[in-house]
């Protein structure tokens, strides 16, 4: 699977999604993972972090939905240009998240190539890789939040 994945492709893991088991995981693909608590502190708000992620081009893994459903947090992610994948199901292990991320880990990879930021798409446990926020409904919504 390594030698699928672009090098320029930088996994950034949200601190609630753990520390170690997915990122060691990823590693052990060939994937490149940054971890939230070695950049942040555990307290620091989405949206101070998500400008940092965003200059540094990292992909998002989160479970954190509220990150789409927050208007703040959303146009966070549209000014960063994010590009940001969410688990869909927030009630599960920490083996049941490895292994969704690792069944989806090739559809995230063709996403990212054929998707502009910012984006915010929902993995699910069995693998699958949806649309939720395109970057088009996101600038939208960043655009009307400027007019009013």
């Amino acid at each position: 699977m390594s030698e699928s994945i672009p090098k320029g492709i930088v996994f950034f893991i949200d601190r609630c999604l753990g520390r170690n088991q997915l990122a060691e995981a990823l590693r052990k693909r060939g994937v490149r993972v940054e971890v939230h608590d070695a950049h942040f502190s555990k307290d620091a708000l989405d949206v101070d972090w998500l400008p940092n992620v965003g200059e540094r081009g990292w992909i998002v893994l989160t479970k954190d939905s509220n990150i789409g459903r927050c208007a703040l947090e959303r146009i966070a992610v549209t000014n960063a240009n994010i590009k940001m994948f969410v688990l869909a199901s927030q009630n599960l292990s920490g083996v049941d998240m490895i292994d969704a991320f690792s069944r989806a880990l090739s559809k995230i990879i063709n996403f990212v190539r054929d998707n502009s930021a910012p984006f915010i798409t929902k993995v699910y446990r069995d693998g699958q890789v949806k649309e939720w926020k395109t970057a088009t409904d996101l600038q939208a919504e960043l655009q009307q939040s400027s007019d009013d």
